[in-house]
């Protein structure tokens, strides 16, 4: 069983930055895949970021040059460094994990972008 908690979300200015934090409790090492998803209020959830166990990186291009991904194996956690926010960028951010066929989420944490 893995449980999957976000941590890091607020409000941020425009142009500011922000980081989440998703700390993964159970069999880190286990989960093949893991990244982030978001979802806008009025809209579907969407990808923004996956990172897999060989550190293959995929970004959504609406957040690639901006958003970086990394995945701190002896912490069990997996970071979400995001730079130039812009007010699109508001959301509930979503910690996700896969692992045996078997997708993991975290309650999602909520990031507001605004003046």
């Amino acid at each position: 069983q893995i449980q999957l908690v976000e941590s890091g979300g607020g409000l941020v200015q425009p142009g500011g930055s922000l980081t989440l934090s998703c700390l993964a409790y159970g069999n880190f090492n286990s989960i093949y895949l893991m990244g982030w998803y978001r979802r806008a209020p009025g809209k579907q959830r969407e990808l923004v970021a996956t990172m897999m166990l060989n550190r293959t990186i995929t970004y959504d291009d609406s957040v690639k040059d901006r958003f970086i991904i990394s995945r701190e194996t002896t912490k069990s956690v997996v970071r979400l460094q995001m730079n130039r926010l812009k007010p699109e960028d508001t959301a509930v951010y979503y910690c996700h994990g896969r692992r045996n066929g078997i997708n993991y989420w975290g309650r999602g944490t909520q990031v507001t972008v605004s003046s």
